[in-house]
């Protein structure tokens, strides 16, 4: 891609993903996203309804009337982005691709990182581990992250979660926020998830096509798998097609769910036709209950 027109591109990408963090987002992703624990921050005088728990006993001893300790959320977090770029995320039939999708929710999940004062990294990962950014603050860092997202081209086709998972157990030493963003069309990840959550905290956003969910009754249909080039033609018109398409599929979502559920991992669904808005506040808004 030539350098004005990605410049450009990242300069549209921040002027909405920025305004939507700092209007929209930012005040749920704080409470969504703990920090670490209460830090010590200073001593002041006790008033009343003051917990006396808190009370600190040798400043009060030195003054002759009574001071407690505040304290305040130890806040910075990591968030780590594992971003699934293989082929499938080429695909769309409405308005904008998977990958399209994914680029603007890796904008607005950083943008409000690091109105937060997080840091922000990326894994980029296929059926492989394609490139890496350790995580880092500030706007700059940023826009290199946008910038690798429009233009990095990945050596790989295929897709396989659990080695991104396993990546960043071994990589990324201190708990951290790990938002998993990809369509899932993986299997046996369970595992490797499961260990993940456990060290990290993590969250799986499922970008995915409408078209995916019924493609019955356009007529014969040439498909080509995206990820292993295997081409077949099919009749989406027949009976037996649509029956075993929507039954299949609808067998798979339960199962990715309950996946998502055995592990301890919170998720959200989100269309390609669709603002991503409301499935995002929606899930910042069930994490900032618990």
């Amino acid at each position: 891609m030539e350098t004005t027109e990605l410049l450009r591109k990242v300069r549209k990408i921040e002027i909405k993903t920025r305004g939507l963090s700092s209007h929209i987002f930012s005040g749920e992703y704080h409470s969504a996203f703990k920090g670490r624990g209460m830090a010590f921050s200073e001593v002041r005088e006790y008033m009343p309804g003051d917990d006396i728990r808190t009370i600190d006993w040798n400043v009060t001893a030195r003054f002759g009337h009574p001071f407690v300790k505040v304290f305040e959320e130890e806040r910075e977090l990591t968030v780590m982005l594992l971003v699934d770029l293989s082929a499938s995320g080429e695909f769309g039939t409405r308005e904008q691709f998977k990958k399209d999708l994914l680029i603007e929710l890796c904008a607005v999940l950083s943008f409000s990182a690091i109105q937060n004062n997080d840091k922000i990294g990326l894994i980029f990962f296929t059926d492989k581990i394609e490139k890496f950014i350790p995580p880092k603050k500030g706007k700059t860092h940023i826009l290199r992250i946008i910038r690798e997202l429009i233009n990095f081209e990945p050596q790989n086709r295929q897709t396989n979660i659990s080695e991104a998972l396993r990546y960043v157990v071994n990589v990324i030493k201190k708990k951290s926020i790990c938002f998993v963003i990809s369509d899932f069309m993986d299997d046996n990840f369970e595992d490797a998830l499961k260990l993940a959550n456990k060290k990290h905290d993590v969250v799986a956003l499922r970008v995915y096509d409408p078209f995916e969910q019924d493609i019955s009754g356009i007529g014969l249909v040439r498909m080509r798998d995206s990820e292993t080039g295997e081409i077949i033609v099919v009749d989406t018109g027949s009976s037996g097609f649509k029956k075993g398409y929507v039954s299949s599929r609808l067998r798979w979502e339960k199962e990715l769910k309950e996946t998502f559920a055995k592990c301890g991992v919170d998720q959200c669904s989100i269309r390609t036709n669709e603002s991503y808005v409301k499935p995002l506040m929606n899930l910042f808004k069930r994490r900032g209950r618990k």
